[in-house]
């Protein structure tokens, strides 16, 4: 598993806002301790109301069926068990305006 993968994972049911079920994420480090770390994403675009969010649209390497947000507020840790399959990957452009987002949001 690599930064960048686009996974299909499975997460418990959540309270509110939280994101649950079996749904593509995008794969953001492997901490080598059982445990890595994703952003989930979404199909529901009025998820783009909300800050730290990024449109993916599908293509043949990300292999995503339909245009996505990534929401990297519901940035979380996983067990490697919860992960379904890898699907495919994000593009370069994709995982720098990522990264960006995320030092940006945890103000580093």
């Amino acid at each position: 598993m690599n930064k960048g993968d686009v996974c299909i994972i499975k997460l418990i049911a959540g309270t509110g806002h939280e994101q649950f079920g079996e749904r593509p994420a995008i794969l953001v480090s492997d901490t080598k301790t059982g445990l890595v770390i994703v952003i989930p994403l979404t199909s529901n675009l009025n998820a783009l109301k909300f800050p730290y969010v990024l449109t993916i649209f599908p293509d043949n390497q990300n292999k995503l069926n339909q245009k996505s947000v990534a929401l990297l507020f519901q940035v979380r840790a996983i067990d490697k068990s919860r992960i379904v399959k890898i699907v495919g990957r994000i593009n370069k452009n994709t995982q720098e305006k990522i990264d960006n987002i995320l030092k940006e949001m945890m103000g580093i």
